[in-house]
């Protein structure tokens, strides 16, 4: 069952399409991830799926309901979205940037409830920072800060969950805890995640469903073995590849070097 679709998405920024007729269905409870080179549109995609950016045609459905029709508060409790590098006041605390994922179910007329404090609270423990909650956030490694945010966006308690290049300048393990933390929400809670990704092989190993963009459009689109393949990377990332496979099926990919189209254009 499809929690979201897009149909027919056309944008452009100064008559230069940035995304050409696009349509993709993300199935309720799976990890989707976007793949594709720079400038292929997948900011793009996740700024109009996150209702950021108008598209000048096409529509978006959320939960078989029209995006753009949605009230602002009945979107933020459906949807969370991390964008690339988000930033923090200087001198604010973990509890206190978590504590702004429950606004969207506040009313002006009441404080902080008990079922407010107690979101908060999970939040903070199922990412690890409960021992943190009072740490200014400035003074996190950038891992720590990816998991404050993160929390923030679980305290919404909402249905689905998108990110943009949640793992940018992040060592690899930080990388990994944060691809790991993803993946136990989306097993656990049935959290559907779609996250933008430059790293092919934490697409194919923590995806359900990877949809790869070449120059605005859906290149291809499936399961991560059908996806990503040597002919994919060739066509769309100009680089030759070897691709095997770990105990789960899931490719792992070895970059062998730039296409010889690719080396004569840069020599």
């Amino acid at each position: 069952m499809s929690i979201m679709k897009a149909e027919a998405l056309a944008v452009s920024f100064d008559d230069k399409m940035v995304l050409k007729d696009l349509s993709l269905a993300i199935e309720e409870g799976k990890i989707i991830s976007i793949l594709g080179p720079n400038g292929s549109g997948k900011s793009t995609l996740l700024n109009v799926l996150s209702r950021n950016i108008k598209p000048n045609k096409g529509i978006v459905y959320l939960d078989g309901q029209n995006l753009a029709q949605l009230s602002g508060k009945r979107l933020a409790q459906q949807m969370a979205v991390l964008p690339q590098s988000p930033q923090a006041p200087s001198d604010l605390t973990v509890r206190d940037l978590v504590e702004f994922g429950r606004f969207p179910h506040q009313s002006w007329w009441r404080g902080k409830s008990e079922q407010d404090e107690a979101c908060v609270s999970w939040a903070l423990l199922q990412t690890g920072l409960t021992q943190m909650a009072d740490r200014v956030v400035s003074t996190l490694s950038g891992g720590e800060r990816q998991r404050v945010w993160i929390a923030m966006a679980l305290a919404q308690k909402p249905e689905i969950l998108l990110l943009d290049e949640p793992t940018t300048y992040l060592d690899i393990c930080h990388q990994l805890e944060i691809m790991e933390l993803l993946a136990a929400f989306n097993h656990e809670h049935k959290l559907t995640v779609v996250m933008v990704l430059h790293d092919i092989n934490h697409a194919a190993r923590y995806s359900d469903y990877v949809a790869v963009l070449q120059q605005g459009q859906i290149f291809t689109a499936g399961k991560p073995a059908d996806v990503i393949t040597e002919h994919t990377l060739r066509e769309v990332f100009k680089v030759e590849s070897e691709i095997s496979f770990d105990s789960s099926g899931k490719p792992m990919v070895m970059i062998r070097g730039l296409t010889s189209i690719n080396r004569r254009s840069r020599g």
